[in-house]
């Protein structure tokens, strides 16, 4: 994949908190795009001079005048706002997108047809990146409205890029499940890091030192998961012997139902992300 954009691409944030901030300094750091390239909008003053002077993109007070700041079938619009705003911000922008203008939404909850009819435009992506994102190590789970074109798409893909992978998925449903097994799934990770780091502080360890030995390990883990191309359950086999330490926990997880645990979980969060689809 090409991983950089043509000059005449132009890129307007709309909002420009942790994960906008993500995207751009990926952007900027591999070099996909140069700060001309980019606008982004955000209410504070001082949060805007932040951003001019760190990566030297223009800034805006109010979000039609982000998205206005470039126009034509090369300038994109990308929403990066909270859930709860973004009833008020495309009331803002309405009229402010041109219908050649791209538009890119990774708020959670809002679908493809919310947005297509309140800014009249049927060049819509939804995506879904999650928390890894930040340090360019994320996974992101994408689609958008049949009008999208394959110059587009790849345009979308190269600017994921910047976030780690990214992966197409064929219906706006698949967001909804992405949201839950990805874009939450850093929730359940985190969860069982703070049990396994609370447990070596109960047998003894330092919570500093526990925490080392749990992070590489879960580190190490994934690492070689993806290596060895193995089904977990194989290598979970690999490395419990017969009476053994692992024999032991698994039995212990089995007993308190984790598997159930964890698919009730992510049902939950799935259940949740369709229903906040359907919020008005």
């Amino acid at each position: 994949m090409n991983n950089k954009l043509p000059e005449n691409t132009r890129l307007s944030f709309i909002g420009c908190g942790v994960m906008a901030e993500s995207i751009i300094a990926g952007l900027l750091r591999e070099k996909i795009v140069v700060p001309k390239q980019i606008a982004a909008s955000h209410p504070r003053e001082d949060r805007r001079a932040e951003l001019k002077k760190r990566y030297g993109i223009k800034v805006f007070a109010d979000n039609a005048g982000a998205a206005k700041a470039f126009k034509g079938a090369d300038s994109s619009v990308v929403l990066c706002v909270k859930p709860q705003r973004m009833n008020g911000v495309l009331k803002d922008l309405a009229g402010a997108v041109g219908s050649d203008q791209l538009v890119i939404s990774i708020v959670a909850g809002t679908t493809i047809g919310t947005i297509s009819d309140a800014l009249e435009s049927d060049l819509v992506v939804r995506a879904m990146p999650n928390t890894p994102s930040q340090i360019g190590a994320g996974m992101t789970a994408w689609t958008c409205s049949d009008g999208v074109d394959q110059h587009h798409k790849q345009m979308v893909k190269v600017l994921l890029s910047a976030l780690g992978k990214e992966l197409f998925v064929e219906t706006e449903n698949m967001i909804d499940m992405a949201t839950s097994l990805s874009a939450t799934g850093p929730t359940y990770i985190f969860m069982v890091m703070e049990a396994m780091t609370d447990a070596g502080v109960h047998l003894g360890f330092s919570r500093e030192v526990s925490k080392e030995l749990v992070q590489q390990t879960m580190l190490g883990s994934v690492l070689f998961a993806m290596e060895s191309h193995k089904h977990p359950a194989e290598l979970r086999n690999m490395v419990t012997s017969p009476g053994g330490t692992s024999a032991e926990a698994i039995y212990q997880m089995e007993k308190g139902a984790l598997r159930t645990v964890l698919s009730k979980a992510i049902y939950g969060a799935y259940k949740r992300a369709v229903e906040l689809g359907k919020r008005k």
